[in-house]
C-alpha cells in the first residue's frame, strides 16, 4: 500500500511560513544595522579629522585650552565602542539571514550543497555511507547537518555511521523532541558563531588545554612578589638625596636573574595561550547562549552538567582566561613595559595563566564534547522542526530483527513528490525479492529503507508515517564502481562488498542488508547460484533485508529460502508514447520489461 505525500507536504507549510516571516524581519534588521554602520564609519571618519584640525588650532595656534583636546578624543572613544556594537549586531543579524535561507532551501528542495559535504567521516570501504549518500553534496549529512564547530559535525557523522544502542537512541528521541521547538536556541546558535567551523581547532584546544604545568607552585610567585617589593622599595629609596643607587641594581640584577632562570618555563606557561584564548572566546559566546537554557530530558540536563566546572558555568571560567590574557597583553604596552618590568607582571601573569590552565585546561574536553553532542541534537531538532509529521520510530527489543514501516519514503527527496511505501520484514518475512523494470524505484525503496534505518538508530525522526525498528547492523551494496588504478572489476568489487556483508552479519547486531542488482556483472547461470548462496546463508544468520533484480530467474528463490522470503515489485506502463512509473511496491513479480520501449524512446532501432 502507498501513501501520498499531500499531507505531509501540506505539514511543512508551517515551518516555511515562520521561516519566511523570520527571513524578512531579519533582512530589514540588518539593512537597518548596515546603515547605522555606514553612517558611523562617516562620522568617525569626520571625528578623526575635526581632531586634527582641532589639535592644529589648540597646539599651533593657541586658540582654545589643551583640554579641549578631550572632547574629539573621548566622542572618538565612544563612537569606536558603538561601531563595535553595531558590528557584531551586524554579524549575527547577517548569520541569522543565512540560517533561513538554508532552512528555506532545504524545505524548497535546494538545499543539495548548502551544507557539509565533506565525505571524508568515514573511509571507503564503510558497509553503507556510499550506497545510501550520507556524506558529500546532496547526502544525508548535507540536509541534517547544523553543527557549527568540527566537533559537532564529527559527533553527527559518527552517529550516522554506526547504530547506537536502545536506551542511547530514547535518550537521544527525548532529548530532540524537546529541542525541537526551540527554534529561537537555534537562530541564536547559528549566528552566534559565524567563524567556529573555519577557526576553532578543537584538537588544538584540548592539546592546549593538557599541557603539563610549568608554573603552578606557590615558589616563584611569592619570591617575584618579595623581589619586586625589594626593586621599587630600593628605587624610591635611591631617589632621596646622596642616596646610593647601588641597592636598585642589586635588586633588579636578582629580578634579572629570576627571568633568566625560569624563562623557559615562562615560555612554556605562555606558548599557544593567545590563541587559545581567541578559540575559547568564540566558543564562550555559544556557551553562554545554551547557559542561558533550562532543561528537562536526562540528556540535556546532563550535557549542561558538563558545562560547568567546580560548581562554576564554563564560560564564566573562561572570562576569567581572557582577563588574566588581557591583562598579560597589557603588560607589552610600550608606555607600560617600565612598570611591568618592576612588577615583574610577565612572570606573574604567567603564573596566574598557567594555573588556570594546570585546574580547568583538563575540562575542555569536556566542554567541546558536550558542546558537541549538544549541536548534533541541535541539528536533529533542526530537521524533526521543518518535518513536523515526520515521527520518532519506535525501537523494538527482544523480539529479534525487524523493519517495520507505513507510509516510508525517501528523507532527500522533497515531500512533494515523495511516493511512499509500505514495509514489513522480521520473523514473518525475512525477505523481500524486488523485482521490476529500469527506473522503476527499486534502487530509490532500498535507499529509503536503509536511510530511514540510520535515522532510526541515530535518534532522528523518519519519513513514515509510522515506523518500528529493532537494533541492527547495515550492509550495502547498490553504489560498488569498478578502479582501473587498483586492477579491479565491478563484478570484482561486488564480490568484495557481498563478502565485507557477510562479515557484517556475523557480527553481535542483526544484519539489514540492501543489495541492488545482485552481481548482475557475470552471467545468468552463475548469477542465480551465487546470488542464492549469498543470500540463503545471509538468511541462515538471521539477517533480513531487500534485493533488487531485473533476472526474473531469482524470482524461484524464494521456494527454496531456509526462512520465508516474498516477491514485490515495481511496474510501469506506457501513456502517449512514454514510460510512467507510480513507484508503489506490489506483491508478487513483475510480468513485463521496459528495457526495448527504452531503447526506442532513445532512438535505437530494435
Amino acid at each position: 500500500m502507498s501513501h501520498p505525500a499531500g499531507e505531509a507536504a501540506s505539514d511543512a507549510a508551517a515551518p516555511i511560513a515562520e521561516y519566511r516571516t523570520r527571513l524578512d524581519a531579519r533582512r530589514a534588521s540588518l539593512a537597518g544595522s548596515e546603515r547605522q554602520h555606514r553612517v558611523l564609519s562617516r562620522v568617525r571618519l569626520a571625528t578623526f579629522v575635526g581632531g586634527i584640525v582641532l589639535a592644529w588650532i589648540v597646539l599651533d595656534r593657541a586658540l582654545l585650552p589643551p583640554l579641549t583636546l578631550l572632547v574629539p578624543v573621548l566622542a572618538f572613544v565612544g563612537l569606536v565602542m558603538r561601531h563595535g556594537r553595531i558590528t557584531r549586531e551586524r554579524d549575527r543579524l547577517r548569520g541569522a539571514v543565512r540560517y533561513y535561507e538554508r532552512g528555506l532551501a532545504r524545505l524548497g528542495d535546494a538545499w543539495p550543497g548548502t551544507g557539509p559535504t565533506r565525505a571524508d567521516f568515514v573511509p571507503a570501504d564503510h558497509p553503507y555511507a556510499a550506497d545510501l549518500d550520507l556524506f558529500g553534496h546532496g547526502s544525508l549529512f548535507d540536509l541534517v547537518c547544523d553543527a557549527r564547530t568540527q566537533s559537532g559535525e564529527s559527533v553527527l557523522a559518527s552517529w550516522l555511521a554506526a547504530p547506537a544502542d536502545p536506551a542511547t537512541i530514547r535518550a537521544r528521541q527525548a532529548a530532540v523532541a524537546e529541542l525541537r521547538p526551540r527554534l529561537d536556541l537555534r537562530e541564536d546558535l547559528a549566528s552566534s558563531s559565524a567563524e567556529l567551523r573555519a577557526e576553532v581547532s578543537p584538537d588544538r584546544l584540548v592539546a592546549w588545554g593538557a599541557r603539563p604545568p610549568a608554573l603552578t607552585g606557590w615558589i616563584v610567585p611569592v619570591v617575584a612578589a618579595l623581589l619586586s617589593a625589594l626593586t621599587i622599595t630600593t628605587l624610591v629609596l635611591a631617589m632621596r638625596p646622596g642616596a646610593s643607587i647601588t641597592p636598585f641594581i642589586v635588586a633588579a640584577g636578582l629580578q634579572t636573574g629570576l627571568l633568566l632562570l625560569i624563562r623557559a618555563r615562562m615560555h612554556d606557561a605562555l606558548h599557544g595561550v593567545d590563541r587559545a584564548g581567541r578559540d575559547l572566546t568564540m566558543l564562550r559566546a555559544i556557551l553562554l547562549r545554551l547557559e542561558a537554557e533550562s532543561f528537562a530530558s536526562p540528556l540535556l540536563v546532563e550535557l549542561a552538567a558538563h558545562l560547568r566546572h567546580e560548581g562554576a558555568p564554563a564560560a564564566s571560567l573562561i572570562r576569567g582566561l581572557q582577563r588574566r590574557i588581557e591583562l598579560n597583553d597589557s603588560g607589552r604596552n610600550l608606555f607600560f613595559i617600565p612598570i611591568s618590568l618592576l612588577l615583574l607582571w610577565p612572570v606573574q601573569l604567567a603564573c596566574v595563566i598557567d594555573r588556570w590552565r594546570s585546574r580547568h585546561g583538563g575540562e575542555i574536553g569536556r566542554w567541546i564534547d558536550a558542546l558537541a553532542e549538544l549541536e548534533a541534537l541541535g541539528s536533529l531538532a533542526g530537521f524533526a522542526w521543518e518535518h513536523p509529521a515526520d515521527p520518532f520510530p519506535e525501537i523494538v527489543t527482544g523480539a529479534g530483527p525487524l523493519v517495520e514501516a507505513t507510509g516510508v519514503g525517501h528523507p532527500l527527496i522533497a515531500e512533494a513528490r515523495c511516493v511512499r511505501n509500505d514495509l514489513a520484514l522480521g520473523d514473518a518475512r525475512r525477505a523481500l525479492i524486488v523485482s521490476g523494470s529500469n527506473m522503476s524505484g527499486k534502487s530509490t525503496m532500498l535507499r529509503a529503507v536503509g536511510l530511514n534505518v540510520v535515522l532510526a538508530l541515530a535518534g532522528a525522526p523518519v519519513r513514515a508515517t509510522r515506523f518500528r525498528v529493532s537494533p541492527l547492523a547495515i550492509g550495502a551494496s547498490i553504489r560498488v564502481a569498478d578502479s582501473l588504478l587498483d586492477g579491479r572489476s565491478h563484478f570484482q568489487a561486488e564480490v568484495l562488498r557481498l563478502k565485507q556483508i557477510t562479515d557484517v552479519a556475523r557480527g553481535p547486531l542483526p544484519l539489514l542488508f540492501l543489495l541492488d542488482e545482485i552481481l548482475h556483472g557475470t552471467n545468468s547461470h552463475d548469477r542465480c547460484i551465487g546470488s542464492e548462496a549469498v543470500l540463503f546463508h545471509l538468511l541462515e544468520q538471521g539477517a533480513i533485508g531487500l534485493v533488487t533484480t531485473h533476472d526474473l530467474a531469482l524470482a524461484s528463490m524464494v521456494e527454496r529460502a531456509p526462512r520465508p522470503v516474498e516477491n514485490v515489485h515495481f511496474e510501469d506502463h506506457v501513456e502517449d508514447g512514454a514510460m510512467r512509473f507510480d513507484y508503489r511496491m506490489r506483491a508478487g513479480v513483475v510480468q513485463k520489461s521496459n528495457a526495448l520501449a527504452l531503447m526506442r524512446a532513445a532512438g535505437l532501432e530494435v
